[in-house]
């Protein structure tokens, strides 16, 4: 459902896609059980088998030691990764819309929900879109005012000016810091980089609405009227919201992004067919 407050979401965690965006890193607690040794006379049963991590499909090409500079821990990546950002996109963006605090970890929480239904506020890691959401019509009859798009403006501004080449040497200069976010959340066999091209596959099948976008407020929280919007993902749900014209500019540079994340893992998967020849 999409509530008054949510949507005054930010468009600036799918920026935060591009952006390489981050995970809150989850308490995962293990519970071993212990039982007394005992005297069997039949052979001890099999092991179960282990259970082998999902094929990569989008692996990631090897570090240069010869050009990368080395890797902060991901506890004292925060620094690193600001001078980072402000290479890519100016100090003064930075300041302005991102979160300094655990960057890597809730860029990395907020890809693996952007195809999901709910993406958490708490865990974003850029600071929300300003202004008021306005809506036209009563709870029951309501469409997203038009005027809403140009609150958006900003992000897109910077989108646009935004080097693709530049932000993805950045990412995958940084990528071991997001797969290890990644395996910390919960997936100690995942592949952060799988998951980023899956999210950007979610983004860009949203579908391209013309005209009003139906509303209706049956309790306290908003939702859409048509239960197909409903049903789509938190990603496709802010898509939606910024209207048609800024939604295509997002999905063009995202365009973009898959497809050189998709140029630098063909080169890693050439070099690793050589190497096992």
């Amino acid at each position: 459902m999409v509530g008054t407050a949510e949507l005054r979401k930010p468009l600036w965690w799918l920026v935060g896609v591009l952006i390489i965006a981050s995970a809150a890193v989850l308490v995962y607690s293990w519970r071993t059980s212990r039982q007394a040794p005992h005297v069997s006379a039949r052979a001890p049963a099999p092991a179960a088998p282990t259970a082998e991590a999902p094929a990569i499909q989008n692996p990631v090409p090897p570090a240069s030691h010869a050009t990368s500079a080395p890797l902060p821990t991901l506890a004292q990546s925060d620094g690193p990764m600001q001078q980072a950002l402000a290479g890519v996109i100016g100090a003064a963006a930075v300041q302005r819309f991102v979160r300094p605090e655990t960057l890597v970890r809730h860029i990395v929480v907020t890809v693996d929900n952007l195809s999901r239904k709910r993406a958490a506020v708490q865990l974003w890691p850029v600071k929300p879109v300003g202004g008021q959401f306005a809506v036209q019509g009563d709870d029951q009859h309501a469409t997203i005012d038009p005027a809403n798009y140009q609150r958006y403006m900003p992000y897109l501004q910077l989108l646009q000016t935004l080097d693709t080449k530049q932000l993805v040497d950045m990412y995958f200069h940084f990528y071991p810091l997001f797969q290890q976010a990644y395996q910390n959340l919960g997936y100690p066999n995942g592949y952060f980089n799988d998951r980023l091209v899956e999210t950007i596959d979610n983004l860009l099948q949203t579908p391209d609405v013309q005209g009003d976008i139906g509303l209706v407020r049956p309790n306290v929280m908003y939702q859409y009227a048509d239960p197909a919007q409903e049903g789509l993902s938190a990603g496709q749900k802010v898509l939606l919201r910024m209207g048609p014209q800024n939604e295509a500019a997002v999905k063009a540079k995202l365009r973009d992004l898959r497809a050189a994340i998709a140029e630098r893992s063909r080169g890693a998967s050439g070099g690793r067919e050589r190497d096992s020849n």
